[in-house]
């Protein structure tokens, strides 16, 4: 849950979130990794407006980056612009980086940020999930599956109120 100051800043919490990479990935392995921001980049965050929909991970130079994540600027009287799309730079650990390159090179496994959120000390983290694609009937169990767990807690709750 996010918690929220009186002027509706995300202090700990998640500011962003990628639903949709949960039901077209099978996340395999997931990693909390730094974010490089600037100081409005961090204020837009903190106001929940980002979107990590359409954003990947990628290796550039031998470092993870995140492409494609639209952090909007920040209105609030700041003269310091940034381009809403940059490439941020990843911080991880050498050891992961080298795991989680491994394995896109190796499986073809793809990276993808699950979230963007505030930890206990109110630090910028992103979520990163190694994944490998789901095919369309492995996403039609997926919704059969979710259906007949919602149906099942449904007949349970009703089944309790009889007795």
């Amino acid at each position: 849950m996010a918690e929220k100051r009186k002027s509706g800043m995300i202090t700990h919490g998640i500011a962003a979130q990628n639903r949709k990479a949960r039901f077209d990935y099978k996340i395999l392995e997931t990693a909390e990794a730094g974010l490089v921001l600037k100081g409005p980049e961090v204020k837009s965050l903190r106001l929940g407006r980002a979107t990590i929909t359409e954003a990947y991970a990628a290796e550039r130079d031998g470092e993870l980056w995140l492409f494609n994540a639209y952090i909007p600027e920040y209105q609030g009287g700041v003269l310091s612009r940034f381009e809403p799309r940059a490439a941020r730079k990843l911080l991880l650990h050498r050891r992961q980086i080298a795991q989680f390159l491994g394995a896109v090179a190796r499986d073809g496994a793809t990276l993808v940020p699950l979230d963007i959120h505030f930890n206990a000390r109110g630090v910028a983290k992103l979520t990163l999930g190694l994944a490998e694609g789901r095919k369309k009937a492995d996403k039609r169990q997926a919704i059969a599956e979710r259906d007949w767990q919602r149906d099942k807690a449904r007949l349970l709750r009703s089944k309790g109120r009889d007795y």
